[in-house]
């Protein structure tokens, strides 16, 4: 198939996304870049076309191999794409620096704090010590 085929049902069925809803929210927000540009929905994609795809924390730029618009198995989405070098080098110190550098933000707790927490604040405050 080297009909274009829009971008939204493109990243579907390359499996980026898990629906085209959320292929086409991440479009509109920003997060899938053609040739450094922001696109539409109907932006129709083109063999050799490169994208840059922020997805969570991972920063992928990949170059379009093929096009479909049907989602197939996991093999038959992956020979859609090839991702670049310098985007592999990346993705792979951003995994190595997280496995050994914590994350401070991941380490707070959500939510309200409990009784306990909130006495042990008030301790701290009025110094008391915990």
């Amino acid at each position: 198939m080297n009909e274009p085929v829009r971008i939204d049902k493109w990243l579907w069925a390359a499996r980026f996304f898990r629906s085209r809803g959320l292929a086409q929210t991440a479009i509109e927000n920003g997060r899938v870049l053609l040739a450094g540009q922001r696109v539409k929905l109907s932006r129709a994609l083109r063999v050799g076309d490169e994208l840059t795809l922020r997805i969570g924390d991972d920063e992928r730029t990949i170059v379009v191999r093929g096009l479909d618009d049907r989602r197939g198995s996991a093999p038959v989405a992956q020979a859609l794409y090839e991702e670049t070098a310098e985007s592999l080098a990346r993705r792979q110190e951003r995994r190595e620096a997280r496995r050994f550098l914590a994350e401070p933000a991941q380490a707070i707790a959500h939510g309200r704090p409990t009784k306990r927490d909130r006495r042990q604040l008030g301790r701290l405050r009025d110094g008391q010590g915990a």
